[in-house]
């Protein structure tokens, strides 16, 4: 009876370590149309905001890749009233930082700033100048311009650059995934394509406001209203679905670039996974076993440890929009590139074969669940995963439920999860400085 009660209690103890509470998001549609998400946290007198919208290199328009990077890029290089120096100062007296930049589906702004409202209010001024009356001035243009095109010039000398341009183009060939900004789509950009692009793709309707930390709902309210109030009243954008359909897969193919570096930069992959997909969990955790785990995954185990092919190898799922990358990368001696390439791929043959062994699940998933907190042990880390779930469009639920979902998965859903997602007819390889 004794035994059976303390079963009972420690099964009791696990369901709670399993129900681990999230933040509380309260989510909103604002006056102007934006979608708000909300955490109140008030330990700290701090207050992180993040404004999101689908404005990502991905919705570059043909010919002029960069510019969803450029116009992200001066939002806060001069605005109605103030040079970028003005901009500077001003938010250094207030204590106050701008974050943000510009991935391939989003590009954001962000502030950080004390919440007493002697400092909040001016600094909360100064975000919505810069999401609303950006100036893009041409001097301040020509100069990031230049700026980009040495920077571009120099990352193109570089292996691991031409490797991963090289990788994204193969896999994403006539989808705007593939697109790529080079020196002369840089060096071609006009302030009136800034201007455009801002018009287009900065519009209220699309804009997702997050805030995380000391301020109480009405403020909160009060607060998102003041942000987007004042941006471009016509999206002339399609959504993200009608800009961003799904790519096709590609055919298996084998791409080698020669390059002088000591080493070869190699890397395997396909368009694989979009937000959202409901065979995200098993992939994650059947990824780990694989080669998202280090020291304890299988490609690790034995390229690195067994065979000494290569320092690191590692595999993961980036899930955006659309399906973007499944990929295994690794650097190895050139000399033994072909023998560190047949034991990743027949790692990766035996893993979709076989899925994952019971130790290799129960490790994984005690990993994914005890390290899971540490992913919102601060408003800035609370901040990007609320973020994401707003920008594109998951469960408020998703970080409570996180640790129940890693735990019921199973090893007969991640090899089906695998055969469904991850297919050699559609793997491409890049290998860039190999023999």
């Amino acid at each position: 009876m004794k035994i059976a009660k303390l079963f009972g209690l420690l099964g009791l103890f696990c369901s709670c370590c399993l129900a681990q509470a999230g933040p509380q998001i309260e989510h909103w549609l604002a006056a102007t149309g934006a979608r708000v998400y909300f955490v109140q946290n008030h330990d700290l007198p701090i207050l992180d905001v993040q404004v999101d919208f689908a404005a990502g290199a991905a919705f570059d328009p043909p010919g002029k890749s960069g510019l969803a990077a450029a116009t992200q890029g001066l939002l806060d290089l001069g605005v109605q009233g103030m040079d970028e120096t003005q901009l500077s100062n001003r938010l250094a007296d207030l204590g106050a930082v701008l974050t943000g930049g510009a991935g391939m589906d989003n590009a954001s702004v962000g502030l950080r700033t004390l919440s007493a409202i002697d400092k909040r209010g001016p600094a909360i001024d100064i975000l919505h100048s810069v999401l609303s009356r950006p100036q893009f001035p041409a001097k301040v243009l020509a100069r990031e311009k230049a700026r980009t095109v040495e920077g571009l010039k120099e990352a193109l000398t570089r292996p691991e650059t031409i490797a991963s341009r090289a990788f994204w183009s193969a896999l994403y060939p006539a989808h705007p995934y593939g697109r790529q900004a080079t020196v002369q789509s840089v060096s071609a950009l006009t302030r009136s394509d800034l201007l455009a692009f801002y018009r287009s793709h900065y519009a209220a309707r699309q804009a997702t406001v997050t805030m995380v930390g000391d301020l109480s709902r009405a403020q909160a309210e009060a607060l998102a209203e003041q942000l987007t109030i004042g941006l471009p009243a016509e999206n002339l954008a399609a959504t993200k679905e009608d800009v961003l359909p799904a790519p096709s897969l590609p055919a298996a193919a084998e791409q080698r670039i020669a390059h002088p570096a000591a080493q070869a930069h190699v890397l395997i992959g396909l368009p694989a996974l979009k937000r959202g997909d409901p065979d995200y969990f098993p992939l994650l955790v059947g990824n780990y076993s694989l080669g998202g785990g280090g020291f304890v995954s299988r490609l690790m185990k034995e390229v690195r440890e067994k065979r000494g092919y290569a320092y690191g190898v590692q595999s993961y799922f980036l899930t955006m929009v659309q399906p973007g990358p499944f990929q295994i990368g690794l650097q190895t001696k050139k000399a033994q590139t072909n023998e560190a390439l047949k034991v990743t791929r027949d790692v990766l043959d035996n893993f979709l074969a076989e899925g994952p062994s019971e130790a290799e699940l129960v490790a994984a998933k005690q990993n994914l669940i005890g390290s899971f907190p540490l992913r919102l042990d601060s408003n800035r880390k609370i901040l990007d995963n609320v973020a994401m779930i707003g920008f594109y469009g998951l469960p408020l639920d998703y970080l409570d439920r996180y640790a129940e979902n890693v735990e019921q998965v199973t090893a007969a859903e991640i090899k089906a999860a695998f055969a469904r997602h991850v297919k050699a007819e559609n793997m491409v390889t890049v290998v860039v400085g190999g023999e």
